[in-house]
């Protein structure tokens, strides 16, 4: 198969010669900026944020930055804590949002309008280094000039007020909107796509898509029509006998077919019926890696072993299986190269498709563009999922014969949105320019280096430390998670969490070492203090 439209972006993403270089600002100069100015909280500078009505902020220089430059002109210098967290104004609008809506989730009210960059603020003025970005979406900071001028472009304005149903109404340029955005970012390998709304019917789609190829093979061919038994059989809800296989700790999504792959938490699952579908054991590898290279190797084959008894025996036959780089809701679990490897090869032994689901570890974050670039696969995955840092969703694919045979089988009202796909070319092209995949590379090797030195000192607060080599996607575990977490946003430092125990960093694209010497003070704080 040629490789796809676009691929050769994926290479000049990965050019490290052609990389601008970014500044970085010393820890003894963030130091002399970091300040407490009440009992509760600490603060980096009072740099004033950019309010509501100001104009946009210029466009991010491209060029090798030095000193204390940064991507962002118009970012603050740190972190601004003002109040407690949540402070009056905030619990105000908690009470009058609850009236209407449930706030039971809620993280922090956010003030997008003064949230620059790396930055988010809320209404009482406290402004955050963000590295959790909206849960690992926002892939070129707040208020980023390009997403700005796209959003008030006509094509933009027009895709707003004239929302297609795209399967019945495409717009005239919808192909080469296409062409120049989602299909250039295609993962190599990989040259159709299936646009949806966000990752779970992203995943969901995709699994129908397995199931729809698997029955029209069993069949004979797209070609053969359809019994009247089997269409009689659908509609009584007795149609084809088939799975997903995914793994424990693993996250797809929230409707009746992601939900039932997925595995991370019970509060997702409980009280909703799911499939009787298999899962297999995701390894659960001991760190450091370099001090427990046998035991890993015995605990990925144990797992491997499994999925190929599960694939060869379930009583539901499995149609595919999906996978994530890195599970991330179910607590930032890692596994080798060599290990998704030999998983891609069983799904060929076994004539299971292979999906893998990057809507959390795509766009650049783990130091290429799709973390399964990683595994070095002689063979692509047949389907990859997307959303979240791509603004927005679906799932490429490898072999047109994954396209339904018929017209409607996969189909909705909206099949996507043409303003996401807008942005997401956007987002790519600002990746491109400033060679952020690289950039992130780089950064994240830098703040894992600075982690490490930080959990010799701190062994139980940063403990099973994670992510090397794969950008700023890294993550430890804290027995004290929530008041970790806690602590760090009185500190100005906005950070996730997943699974049970782990703090994971899920900094935007265009987050500097500079940045990172930010959170580096702030991690070391709550060391001390827990």
């Amino acid at each position: 198969m040629p490789p796809p439209r676009g691929s050769g972006l994926i290479t000049r993403l990965s050019r490290p010669h052609i990389a601008p270089r970014l500044a970085t600002t010393s820890l003894a100069y963030r130091r002399r900026h970091f300040t407490s100015n009440s009992k509760h909280t600490a603060a980096v500078s009072s740099t004033r944020v950019t309010d509501s009505h100001a104009p946009p902020p210029p466009p991010i220089s491209g060029k090798p930055n030095g000193g204390d430059k940064a991507f962002y002109p118009g970012e603050p210098s740190g972190p601004t804590v003002k109040t407690e967290i949540p402070g009056p104004k905030t619990k105000e609008l908690i009470a009058d949002l609850e009236s209407v809506f449930d706030t039971r989730s809620l993280n922090m009210i956010t003030d997008y309008e003064k949230s620059v960059g790396n930055y988010i603020a809320d209404p009482d003025g406290n402004v955050l280094l963000d590295v959790y970005a909206q849960i690992a979406s926002i892939p070129l900071g707040y208020n980023n000039p390009a997403l700005h001028k796209a959003s008030s472009s006509e094509a933009m304005v027009s895709s707003i007020i004239n929302r297609p149903a795209l399967g019945n109404f495409p717009p005239h340029n919808w192909a080469n909107l296409l062409r120049e955005g989602i299909l250039k970012a295609a993962p190599p390998g990989l040259s159709h796509v299936f646009t949806a709304m966000a990752g779970s019917d992203a995943n969901e789609t995709a699994y129908k898509a397995a199931f729809m190829y698997r029955r029209q093979k069993e069949r004979g061919g797209a070609e053969v029509e359809f019994t009247e038994k089997e269409m009689q059989e659908a509609m009584d809800n007795k149609g084809a006998n088939l799975s997903i296989m995914s793994f424990r700790t693993g996250f797809h999504g929230r409707l009746f077919g992601s939900l039932s792959t997925t595995r991370s938490k019970p509060i997702h699952k409980i009280d909703i019926p799911a499939f009787d579908w298999p899962q297999a054991t995701f390894p659960q590898l001991k760190y450091p890696l370099d001090q427990h290279v046998a035991e890993n190797e015995a605990i990925e084959q144990a797992a491997l072993d499994e999925v190929s008894h599960l694939l060869s025996t379930w009583h539901i036959p499995p149609a595919a299986m999906i996978v994530e780089p890195i599970q991330s809701e179910g607590g930032d679990n890692h596994a080798s190269p060599a290990f998704f490897r030999k998983l891609r090869d069983l799904a060929l032994k076994h004539e299971v498709l292979f999906i893998v689901d990057e809507v959390q570890t795509g766009v650049g974050a783990t130091g290429k563009f799709w973390a399964h670039e990683h595994w070095n696969l002689e063979t692509p995955p047949d389907m990859v999922s997307f959303s979240k840092k791509a603004q927005a969703a679906g799932y490429y694919y490898k072999d047109k014969a994954l396209r339904p045979n018929k017209p409607y089988r996969q189909f909705n009202t909206w099949m996507g949105d043409p303003a996401r796909a807008i942005l997401f070319s956007s987002i790519v092209s600002e990746i491109e320019r400033l060679d952020l995949v690289n950039h992130t590379a780089r950064v994240g090797s830098y703040l894992f280096g600075k982690i490490e030195e930080l959990a010799s000192r701190y062994p139980d607060q940063f403990q099973n430390l994670r992510g090397k080599d794969r950008g700023t996607f890294i993550a430890f575990d804290n027995p004290k998670r929530d008041e970790f977490l806690k602590m760090a946003k009185g500190l100005g430092v906005n950070i996730g969490g997943s699974g049970n125990t782990a703090v994971r960093l899920r900094p935007m694209l265009v987050f500097q070492e500079h940045h990172a010497d930010i959170l580096l003070e702030a991690l070391e704080k709550i060391a001390r203090a827990l």
